[in-house]
């Protein structure tokens, strides 16, 4: 959402009607993943990218027909359609998108401009949301939708049962990336319900300015995390020498955790190897909502730290969440190889994947 958004408020600005198509189900090689959106204004003018390129004109298509029409519909793209060869998809990938006309016909469909409204505010303020979307069943209920974020109860079109019957269900997922399709409960049946999931920008949190840390920094930035240096030493935690941080932080590492705040969207990888920077940072992180807690250090190295942070009196539940050794097994082990081995294990922890951690 927050590739399209910045158009979207534009387009609003300027009284264009908009329409949303996003990927709700892909199979075989689809080279975006669900949730992957493309707005369309009533010009043909589009933000964001729902296939790389290949079926971008298509939805196009979709999304003015959408607009004229003031309806929503669903549309599937893939090798057994016969203009697959014209949309891009022969490579054997399938999507199926939800298109919706957003604005400024949100008033039309029923719901609150309010509620986009408070969508928006939920991403500037970094705070997660999930966006329950009928996509499939009754005409008058389809395009309906439910939000739910961090702040307060949710609001949005369905109606009440539906939206009792979804709400607990897209809660579960804020602070999560993968979107989800449900199927509504019985008394409801017939219902197909997609959870949107949007979540606030990542965040790398990285404790110690050692020389992996001037790596793993690096290529979080280009993988667009916000990234945070922890290092009380002032002499290694300097700009000259991490200059693509966004921030740098030369408190002590429990101190300095909690006045960052730690999220569902934060990592956070201890590199220091020296447990009076090291046990601080753990005992802070690991009870956090923070979706990675990760720490350098050997399996000799790990069972020390963790009988030490067992005696501070963590739980075996917080301890469990402790990534370490840190990283995949990739095999390198050059400073930069082992940064890439750590943003790799971030990734796959945040995408759901299981992470296999190096032996």
């Amino acid at each position: 959402m927050r590739e399209v958004l910045t158009e979207i408020e534009r387009w609003r600005t300027q009284g264009r009607s908009v329409a949303l198509a996003t990927i709700v189900t892909t199979w075989g090689s689809a080279p975006r993943p669900a949730g992957s959106k493309m707005a369309v204004n009533e010009r043909g003018e589009m933000a964001g990218s729902v296939s790389g390129g290949c079926v971008e004109a298509a939805v196009v298509e979709e999304a003015l027909g959408v607009l004229g029409s003031g309806r929503p519909r669903k549309v599937h793209f893939g090798v057994s359609d016969e203009t697959a060869w014209e949309v891009g998809l022969a490579c054997g990938g399938e999507i199926e998108l939800f298109v919706e006309p957003l604005a400024p016909l949100l008033a039309a469909q029923g719901e609150s401009p309010a509620v986009f409204d408070r969508l928006v505010r939920a991403l500037s303020e970094e705070r997660p949301a999930v966006r329950a979307v009928v996509i499939e069943g009754e005409a008058d209920l389809l395009g309906t939708s439910w939000l739910v974020d961090s702040d307060g109860r949710g609001s949005g079109s369905m109606p009440a049962a539906l939206a009792e019957a979804v709400e607990p269900q897209a809660r579960a997922l804020l602070g999560q990336v993968a979107p989800r399709v449900i199927h509504a409960p019985a008394g409801l049946t017939g219902l197909t319900v997609f959870l949107d999931v949007l979540p606030s920008a990542a965040r790398l949190v990285v404790v110690g300015g050692v020389h992996i840390a001037i790596a793993l920094a690096r290529l979080a930035r280009a993988l667009g995390y916000h990234v945070t240096i922890v290092e009380p030493r002032r002499a290694f935690g300097t700009r000259a020498r991490f200059p693509d941080a966004d921030a740098l932080v030369n408190l002590w590492p429990d101190e300095a955790l909690q006045s960052i705040g730690m999220t569902h969207s934060t990592a956070v990888a201890v590199l220091s190897h020296d447990p009076k920077l090291d046990d601080p940072a753990l005992r802070v992180a690991l009870p956090s909502p923070a979706f990675y807690v990760g720490a350098l250090g050997s399996k000799r190295t790990q069972e020390l730290r963790r009988a030490r942070l067992r005696e501070s009196g963590l739980s075996e539940a917080h301890i469990a969440r402790l990534h370490g050794p840190i990283g995949l097994d990739l095999g390198g082990r050059e400073p930069e190889e082992i940064a890439l081995s750590i943003l790799a294990e971030i990734v796959a922890v945040r995408s759901g994947r299981q992470a296999v951690p190096e032996p």
